[in-house]
């Protein structure tokens, strides 16, 4: 089978892209890199020729409300447009847990990808993930310096290769509207993340926790991030994941 991955050099689309091979399937990456605009739309029709289904993993930067709707809206529309117009039987976004309980801007970009999803014409499956292992990472390399603003947050982090199993498993099977939420194997405080990453890095940084105003910080520090029903979840922890991908003693 021909699946298209919105996004396929990405964190997760990587791992998507390489499951997808290795499961003998032909994966068709959508990025820029590869002659793709998934923003203007540009290439997209070329690319999704002989495409079944779609995996949409594509991402933005932007703590802007305004910025992450305009993105995932434009993106999710040419997308399905694009799959209607090649026949594509089964539509599968990636989403986060969480994003209607708290306020965040990038979120409400993310809950009008689910909107657009939910009201295109291909059948399709959502599934809403927690943050990965590598979002504290994130965090702390967004702003270097001595200083490490960290946010106040508990999450059940989720490794991204589990993630993109997942996935693909999904795209593989019929499609099933909103899918039981993925989350990892324990809850984790996001602060704590941080510093054992700061240690295992050997950086010495002046680590500041910080507490979101309103109800968004209140929602970030207590269970808004965290599942609210039972669904698949990872079986690698954040300390395996550190293990294994932060080189010790250098």
């Amino acid at each position: 089978m021909r699946v298209a991955v919105a996004g396929g050099t990405g964190l997760v689309g990587r791992y998507v892209v390489e499951e997808l091979a290795a499961a003998g399937h032909e994966p068709a990456v959508l990025a820029r890199s590869r002659g793709v605009d998934l923003v203007t739309g540009a290439g997209l029709d070329a690319a999704m020729k002989g495409v079944e289904a779609v995996v949409d993993v594509c991402n933005l930067t932007t703590t802007s409300a305004k910025k992450s709707i305009a993105f995932f809206e434009g993106v999710g529309r040419h997308l399905l447009d694009a799959g209607a117009q090649a026949g594509v039987r089964h539509h599968v976004a990636l989403s986060i847990v969480g994003i209607d309980r708290v306020g965040m801007g990038y979120y409400q970009g993310k809950l009008r990808q689910e909107e657009v999803v939910k009201g295109g014409p291909t059948p399709w499956t959502v599934l809403r993930a927690t943050q990965f292992h590598e979002f504290a990472q994130q965090i702390l390399d967004r702003v270097p310096g001595p200083l490490a603003v960290v946010p106040r947050m508990r999450t059940q982090p989720v490794a991204a290769r589990e993630v993109a199993q997942h996935l693909v498993q999904l795209a593989l099977s019929s499609p099933q509207g909103m899918a039981p939420e993925l989350a990892g194997p324990r809850v984790e405080q996001l602060v704590d993340m941080a510093r054992r990453l700061l240690r295992a890095r050997h950086e010495h940084r002046l680590l500041l926790p910080v507490k979101l105003p309103g109800a968004t910080g209140a929602a970030m520090a207590g269970d808004g991030q965290l599942p609210t029903g039972p669904g698949s979840r990872g079986s690698r922890t954040f300390d395996e994941w550190l293990a294994e991908n932060v080189t010790q003693g250098g």
